[in-house]
């Protein structure tokens, strides 16, 4: 059985290397579709596609921010030969772009560190960086997925709890129903027996059959009860259920309102009420299932 995940979620890793040090945060939030957003050195844009088509592959809602940090060890930093008639030219080319534009822009010297032909030897390995940057996030990603699965079957007990409130309520009220009918059937005969003599035999019965067909909500139970069922059958389906299990709460809050529209006693009144409440708790919280 697929768990039910959340879209809420947070996780962080670090590692430490001989040159320096990693961490990966990533974030997410309830969103409609998938939206990624990276925060990346410069020098490390390159690897960007690969860890979006890993974030699409594990997650498939949520919009998610995913945050890396480098730190370059000093030592490491004091180690590299660097060629200075590169970076001049590198500082005199982004000083004639800020002269052009009128927008002065700083200069990253971490960026500025991985441009082509600034270390001449003893230089970082960016292979074995960016394989440690790929491996870190997988470690991030793995323990994000985790996070949501944890929090979606909290949210999805949650859920159980009020489908499992509002079956009771059915319950309740079907065999109310036919009582409360009888009731209705009977007070509007006694009026409309007052006017026997302004109304016919045939006129009154229709009439009758009119109010009971405006009042009866066997229909309206049955399909609460279908679209209940299918609710619990999602929750143990589990997977990507946010979408389907929202239209559901849209079919429950109709049937709902047609209930209490039809009401003809206070009693049902306050129980259609208490079903609406429900199901809009459900559909909050199902606002943040993936």
């Amino acid at each position: 059985m697929a768990s039910v995940h959340s879209m809420t979620s947070f996780s962080r890793k670090e590692s430490t290397q001989d040159w320096g040090s990693l961490s990966w945060e990533i974030r997410s939030v309830n969103h409609r579709y998938l939206e990624a957003g990276f925060r990346l050195p410069e020098a490390l844009r390159s690897c960007e596609m690969t860890l979006r088509e890993k974030l699409r592959k594990g997650l498939s809602r949520g919009k998610v921010d995913c945050i890396l940090q480098l730190q370059i060890n000093s030592s490491q930093a004091s180690r590299v030969e660097l060629d200075h008639r590169v970076i001049d030219q590198y500082l005199h080319a982004i000083g004639q772009i800020n002269e052009r534009t009128g927008h002065p822009t700083p200069v990253n010297g971490l960026d500025l560190l991985f441009k082509p032909g600034v270390m001449l030897q003893n230089q970082l390995d960016n292979e074995l960086l960016i394989d440690a940057v790929s491996a870190l996030f997988d470690a991030a990603l793995t323990e994000h997925i985790a996070n949501r699965a944890r929090e979606g079957k909290a949210l999805a007990t949650l859920i159980q709890e009020r489908l499992d409130k509002i079956a009771a309520i059915v319950t309740q009220l079907r065999p109310m129903i036919p009582a409360l009918v009888q009731q209705q059937k009977e007070k509007l005969h006694a009026r409309l027996a007052e006017m026997k003599g302004q109304l016919d035999e045939s006129r009154i019965e229709q009439e009758i059959a009119l109010l009971a067909q405006r009042i009866d909500v066997d229909e309206e139970l049955d399909r609460l009860n279908t679209h209940l069922q299918e609710v619990k059958r999602a929750l143990k389906e589990g997977g990507g259920i946010g979408r389907r299990l929202d239209f559901l709460m849209q079919e429950l809050n109709r049937e709902a309102n047609t209930l209490s529209s039809k009401s003809i006693a206070s009693e049902t009144t306050l129980l259609a009420v208490d079903m609406k409440v429900l199901i809009e708790q459900m559909r909050e919280q199902i606002q943040n299932l993936e």
